[in-house]
């Protein structure tokens, strides 16, 4: 069997393909333990036993290491949203957003990195900006299902959104904007639980969620048989 496209062909490659996965992985763990804005090449060379020359041949700058994990994270989430399944269309949208809760939850110092606070100085490049609109083109895949299926209807309303925007998620104008309105309210909801805005005021978090993620359905036009 052939090695898939993707996988190093020399053994140079394969070298340098493992150094750079153990970059990330120790830069991964500083996360945990100093957070992004502290994030260091020298202290992940010293970690991995490597003079920081050797670390700047894979990463050219700090910013280039955070953009790595950045665009990691944004694909693991990503995979864990477009992993969930559901029979009907609440079933499939409730699923996407307890797999998007479940691995903010899994990886509390990623999705800060994601979600939190900007690190002061950098600048996400282009490249984020595909792995970062993953969740939201789950999410547009479903409403599209359902217009197909004449399960959703197409409101005729205007939207604060780019003509951009509407061709990345393929909806009318309507639906498109109140899939942003629904996408960016998924993410204050996770980050509130998840930085600790709703401790003492929810007590059950888990059924909190899916009460916010079905009233975030019915924003864009998927309700439960009974409404």
């Amino acid at each position: 069997m052939s090695s898939p496209r993707s996988a190093p062909r020399t053994a140079r490659a394969r070298v340098r393909a493992q150094l750079t996965a153990e970059i990330v992985e120790v830069a991964r763990a500083h996360l945990a333990t100093a957070g992004a804005a502290q994030l260091s090449l020298r202290a992940v060379a010293r970690e991995l036993g490597m003079v920081s020359s050797a670390v700047y041949r894979y990463f050219p700058s700090r910013d280039d290491l955070l953009t790595a994990l950045i665009i990691e994270g944004y694909d693991a989430l990503g995979a864990a949203v477009e992993a969930a399944a559901g029979d009907s269309l609440l079933q499939r949208w409730l699923a996407a957003c307890a797999a998007a809760r479940e691995w903010a939850l899994a990886h509390p110092h990623e999705y800060a990195l994601l979600y939190g606070s900007p690190v002061p100085g950098y600048q996400a490049p282009q490249d984020t900006i595909a792995p970062a609109g993953r969740v939201a083109l789950v999410l547009a895949g479903i409403v599209r299902d359902g217009i197909a299926a004449g399960e959703i209807a197409v409101p005729e309303e205007s939207a604060p959104v780019s003509r951009e925007m509407l061709d990345a998620v393929d909806l009318p104008e309507g639906l498109g904007g109140r899939l942003v309105q629904a996408w960016s309210s998924l993410f204050g909801a996770i980050s509130f639980e998840l930085f600790g805005h709703t401790h003492n005021v929810v007590e059950d978090h888990e059924q909190h969620f899916t009460q916010v993620a079905t009233r975030l359905a019915a924003g864009v036009g998927i309700t439960p048989p009974s409404l």
